[in-house]
């Protein structure tokens, strides 16, 4: 009996000795277990070489931890690429007026815009341009007065050289279109080809200048040298 009570003494001792020694494991554990402690940021950063500003300004998220802390990790960091500001577009350059090669005074203008009206009236801005070329040719030909008034005001076998002017058509006014059309013919962009004379061959009378050799026909209206 007696050695039965001692063997029941030494398994208490034994399984107590046991699980004390379970709990002091498990507290050691615990106690060995990293304790996190409070980050000063200004001194972590100062040991990586950062400042909290460095941080802001790259993150742009001074709350935000993670980015903090792989900064910290790694602070040589080659810096974002800045995206470039797209060029604006360019505008495009205002065309310019086009400069007169021949200048006339503003009478002198006026007169050839009369008779531009009178004999191109009811053709095409186009014909309303030939004609007046036809007179600029006539003012650059050794054959014609040198001037757009003379040119316009010539007298050949006793009449005028331009129907208008010898009916007076010529004193009405000016339509806005024959204007342009002066002003077009006077840059000098298409001389067509010097033509000196036009008519129309459905009204013409003149035989000798069917003879002309034609340059261009434009409307009712035939230009010849």
């Amino acid at each position: 009996m007696k050695n039965n009570y001692m063997k029941t003494l030494v398994v208490a001792c034994v399984a107590t000795i046991a699980f004390i020694g379970i709990q002091t494991s498990t507290a050691e554990a615990i106690t060995q277990s990293p304790v996190v402690k409070e980050v000063n940021l200004i001194e972590l950063g100062q040991q990586k070489g950062l400042n909290t500003i460095n941080i802001e300004q790259d993150n742009n998220r001074p709350d935000n931890w993670l980015e903090i802390e792989k900064k910290l990790e790694n602070p040589i960091q080659p810096k974002a690429t800045e995206k470039k500001a797209s060029k604006p577009d360019k505008k495009t350059p205002k065309k310019e007026k086009e400069k007169p090669a021949v200048t006339l005074s503003n009478k002198e203008k006026d007169l050839f815009a009369r008779l531009v009206n009178a004999e191109a009236k009811g053709e095409s801005y186009e014909g309303k341009v030939a004609v007046a070329t036809v007179v600029l040719n006539r003012v650059d030909s050794p054959d014609f007065p040198d001037t757009v008034t003379g040119v316009i005001n010539q007298v050949v076998g006793g009449t005028y050289a331009f129907s208008p002017v010898q009916n007076g058509e010529i004193n009405k006014p000016a339509s806005d279109e024959s204007k342009r059309a002066v002003e077009k013919a006077l840059t000098r962009k298409d001389r067509l080809n010097n033509s000196v004379y036009f008519y129309n061959p459905e009204i013409a009378e003149d035989q000798w200048i069917r003879t002309r050799p034609v340059v261009k026909t434009i409307g009712d209206h035939v230009f010849a040298k």
